[in-house]
């Protein structure tokens, strides 16, 4: 008999222990693992770690003011065709004194859907004075700063820029800090370690076309630089953004991807 009861007793504390599982162990349990890469992606860094990352959708320093949605880690993912054609136009530029810095590379759909639903609520404009100061927010579908779906989440586009070494770090962005227009004088706009481009990233103003006849000297100079790089090693430039480069060609053309933009997306590539 007391063996019964000490094997009920074992039995109702198993019981127990189980039911009472705490809530927030329950909502890991049920939480969906997040989809992992194709082997065709890796970590820029595991290919050209010498590029330098500045990866602006983690933080708050965006157009949005708000870190954007799938970005859970500052890394840069890309095909593994792309990182090694980074790879080459690095080489290139550190013989001059030189380095690739990226903004964005592979960008989920999630985040897309994210700029979506910020580009049509007009009311949200925290951000306007540094990024789109001349233009209006109800422009940005129809003038195409914003579209529903971006050849970023292929995986072989890149938003980059150079700098001269030794690089200082960039300040980080502090939010409510007094905003100051992208197309202004490089003195006068957000620190950027970058060469003088004639505009910041994400500068939704037609002075960031590429080849904007009011770019001239230094400023000029330094986008041909930026492209001559990458358009000898295979990517083609985005008319509208000086910053924009596509791989060609691209491994996955036509498939837009939506696994976060973490280290574990890529483990083990």
């Amino acid at each position: 008999m007391r063996s019964v009861l000490r094997g009920l007793a074992t039995s109702a504390a198993v019981l127990l222990a189980v039911t009472t599982v705490s809530p927030t162990a329950r909502a890991r349990t049920a939480e969906p693992k997040a989809p992992a890469a194709p082997r065709e992606f890796v970590a820029l860094r595991t290919v050209a770690p010498t590029i330098i990352e500045e990866m602006r959708y983690v933080t708050p320093h965006t157009f949005m003011g708000v870190p954007v949605a799938g970005y859970r880690e500052p890394v840069c993912i890309v095909t593994r065709s792309t990182a090694e054609a980074l790879r080459r136009a690095q080489a290139t530029l550190l013989r001059r004194g030189y380095s690739l810095k990226v903004y964005d590379c592979y960008r989920p759909q999630r985040a897309v859907d994210h700029f979506v639903r910020w580009a049509a609520d007009l009311r949200d404009e925290r951000m306007k004075a540094e990024f789109y100061p001349r233009v209006e927010k109800s422009r940005l579908f129809a003038d195409g700063y914003i579209a529903e779906k971006s050849g970023h989440s292929r995986g072989s586009t890149v938003d980059v820029t150079v700098v001269r070494l030794p690089a200082p770090p960039t300040r980080p962005y502090r939010p409510g800090e007094k905003l100051t227009p992208c197309h202004g004088p490089k003195a006068a706009r957000f620190p950027d370690n970058s060469l003088d481009m004639g505009t910041g990233f994400d500068c939704f103003d037609t002075l960031a076309h590429t080849d904007d006849p009011r770019i001239r000297g230094e400023q000029r100079a330094n986008r041909r630089l930026l492209g001559t790089a990458l358009e000898r090693v295979g990517f083609t430039n985005l008319p509208e953004e000086w910053w924009h480069f596509t791989y060609k060609p691209e491994t996955f053309p036509d498939t837009y991807f939506d696994f976060p933009v973490a280290r574990s997306s890529v483990a083990g590539h």
